[in-house]
């Protein structure tokens, strides 16, 4: 397979590795089909296998692969449930390394041994992945910390999968239809960018200092400090931090710690984070987090961080309640406005609507059960959404998930209804922010000076004769000039007060 495809010198043995690994798995088939292999596609069903198969081939293949199958995990607009299940189940652990095979990179990094570095340095690992391996560590101030270490020559595997996912997406996407419709290209630049941004520890401290910043007011919520004297792209150095995982209630009870509040501290903090401040734990699994005694909640793993534009925000939350309020029109709104092609026809997106909101808008809201219908219409009616929208839902729904598996009557839109003031709010002080009363102010100005041109059209419009017969265009000429004369009135009044202000 792929010996037609042509690729650089010095990543032909990687495609090699890679064809070998499709091979193993029976996967030509599924080559052939998406545009990348040899040979006719056969009009025979799928396998039932095929999609457990190709999640074994990704975990082989390594954690490259295994990203974009955790990535693909989260795309049920694009993929069938047996998929999804199939890649929901990726792992990314990986063996562990005697420490002597890390010692060399790990004292360039520190700028000595991390025996003298360290009160006490464990060389037997706490816990491995794919990219990175985890130690036990005590700070000469006797602070218990963790110190996690890149793994040798990642970088350089990753980035040469990276170009070989560029060049096999653009061809799956000039042979074929069906993938051309999935966006393959714009999904390996995603990854591509969450995986440069993993690689670099720098990275994730930064985004630990940013994300503790922005949830100063949750003083039940902990992101672990970030010790940045041995801090640096390939080693981070942070707080070691004691907690339950939450993934049993009645562990979490035995901890003395109550799972209904930490349900509702954990919906308080995804709202905060994705709604209010625009930045956001992207991966909040159940690994990721750690309940703490008095109902705290502990974020780990800041390597991958999702951001929100005030207009997805916007966007998102009027999604919501629309469908909270059974409004099957502004749900088919928010989706024709999500519409990358912009091709789905009104009437077909209204009926989605209405599924939805006939199964979704009364009772709990459980995001798990509205996104399993909600993407499978999506797809039925050939929408694809943004990927930093999926982003946003993927988040979401994983603390949702994490939520009721220890309180099952959680109800999200309760912390939703609870936190509409903090929103409402947010938005207010972000629009009285001085740039943007300085930006309103100019702009409230100009529209001031043009102002009195406009009135004078409007009084000579509004002094003329009407027709006997008046048409629906005169009407309406009619009412825009008494819209034009309230709104001068109002223009005035806002720019004297906006003046009265500075």
């Amino acid at each position: 397979m792929f010996k037609s495809i042509a690729v650089a010198a010095r990543d032909r043995g990687r495609m090699a590795e890679v064809s070998a690994v499709i091979a193993r798995f029976g996967l030509d088939a599924l080559g052939v089909r998406l545009g990348i292999g040899e040979g006719e596609p056969e009009e025979s069903a799928e396998p039932r296998d095929l999609p457990t198969r190709t999640r074994k081939a990704l975990e082989a293949l390594g954690p490259t692969y295994v990203k974009l199958g955790q990535i693909l995990a989260t795309r049920r607009d694009l993929l069938p449930d047996p998929w999804i299940a199939a890649f929901e189940q990726l792992q990314s652990d990986a063996p562990r390394i005697p420490f002597d095979q890390l010692r060399g990179d790990v004292e360039a990094a520190l700028g000595e041994a991390p025996e003298s570095a360290f009160a006490r340095f464990d060389t037997e690992p706490l816990a491995a992945a794919s990219i990175a391996q985890v130690h036990r560590a005590r700070l000469h101030d006797g602070t218990e910390v963790v110190v996690k270490i890149r793994r040798p020559g990642i970088r350089a595997r990753m980035e040469a999968d990276l170009r070989l996912m560029r060049h096999l997406a653009a061809l799956a996407e000039a042979r074929s239809l069906v993938v051309r419709r999935m966006k393959p290209s714009a999904m390996i630049e995603q990854l591509g960018r969450e995986i440069l941004d993993e690689l670099d520890f720098a990275n994730e401290g930064r985004n630990a200092d940013l994300l503790r910043a922005d949830l100063a007011s949750l003083e039940r919520v902990d992101v672990p400090r970030i010790h940045w004297q041995w801090t640096g792209e390939q080693v981070l150095v942070m707080d070691y931090v004691e907690g339950i995982p939450p993934r049993d209630p009645e562990a979490l009870r035995a901890a003395g710690i109550d799972p209904s509040r930490i349900a509702s501290l954990g919906a308080e903090l995804v709202l905060e984070m994705v709604l209010v401040n625009g930045r956001f734990h992207a991966d909040p699994h159940p690994g990721n987090l750690l309940c703490l005694s008095g109902d705290r909640l502990a974020l780990l793993d800041l390597g991958s961080v999702g951001f929100v534009s005030p207009r997805r925000q916007h966007e998102f939350l009027t999604f919501i309640l629309a469908l909270r309020s059974g409004d099957p029109g502004g749900v088919a709104d928010m989706l024709a406005t999500w519409s990358q092609d912009g091709e789905v026809p009104r009437e077909k997106l209204l009926r989605a609507s209405e599924r939805l909101v006939a199964r979704h808008g009364t009772g709990a809201l459980v995001l798990n059960a509205m996104v399993a219908d909600f993407f499978p219409l999506l797809r039925q009616e050939g929408l694809v959404l943004p990927p930093d929208l999926v982003l946003i839902f993927k988040a979401m729904v994983t603390m949702d998930g994490v939520l009721a598996g220890i309180a099952p009557d959680f109800d999200l839109s309760e912390a939703l209804g609870r936190m509409r003031g903090r929103l409402v709010a947010s938005r207010l002080q972000r629009l009285a922010a001085p740039d943007k009363l300085e930006t309103a102010l100019l702009e409230l100005s100009r529209v001031a000076e043009e102002a009195p041109r406009f009135l004078r059209a409007a009084a000579v419009r509004m002094e003329a004769p009407l027709p006997p017969a008046r048409d629906e265009g005169t009407a309406r000429a009619v009412r825009l000039a008494g819209w034009l004369v309230g709104g001068a009135v109002v223009i005035h009044a806002a720019a004297g007060l906006i003046v009265h202000w500075f």
